[in-house]
């Protein structure tokens, strides 16, 4: 069976941008056996810290989409990453924002393998964690990958976003 076209598109990227797991070894998109839409769920299936998943959230920021790639231990202060960003506004974008700019859906969105690069902010608390995970494109698919890593394969600013 044939995988999913946005897993397909986020495979290409990683192969493309060269990203490596936690062991220096190549990513590779895996699929879990369901859905995992929550940073909690997904720890679960995958027996690592929820700290450790990569959550990658969509913002609508004064009309254009921010990628934040933030521990799946704490939330976002939207209102002081705006500050830190010089943003007017920062809000979670709605699902259609989210499809429009990503291609993907929330709860399957991947750092890469989006129609067009996006901006993005990688949160500083990932660097606690020798591999992390990140959706693949659809909400049963992940990858292992480091903070450096996802710094070098989405051209992101490290931030803290908690």
């Amino acid at each position: 069976m044939q995988p999913h076209p946005n897993v397909q598109a986020v495979q290409r990227a990683l192969d493309e941008a060269g990203a490596r797991d936690g062991s220096g070894e190549a990513s590779l998109v895996r699929l879990l056996p369901d859905a995992v839409h929550t940073a909690a769920a997904a720890a679960e299936a995958l027996g690592v810290a929820v700290g450790a998943i990569a959550n990658s959230l969509i913002f609508d920021a004064d009309g254009a989409p921010l990628l934040v790639l933030t521990s799946g231990a704490h939330r976002v202060d939207t209102a002081g990453l705006a500050a830190t960003l010089g943003m007017t506004r920062l809000r979670r974008a709605t699902p259609e924002f989210v499809k429009q700019h990503t291609g993907q859906v929330i709860g399957g969105v991947a750092p890469v393998g989006h129609p067009t690069p996006l901006r993005t902010v990688v949160d500083t608390a990932l660097t606690g964690y020798d591999e992390v995970w990140a959706a693949g494109g659809v909400p049963r698919a992940v990858f292992p990958t480091t903070y450096a890593e996802l710094l070098r394969i989405t051209a992101g600013a490290p931030a803290e976003v908690a």
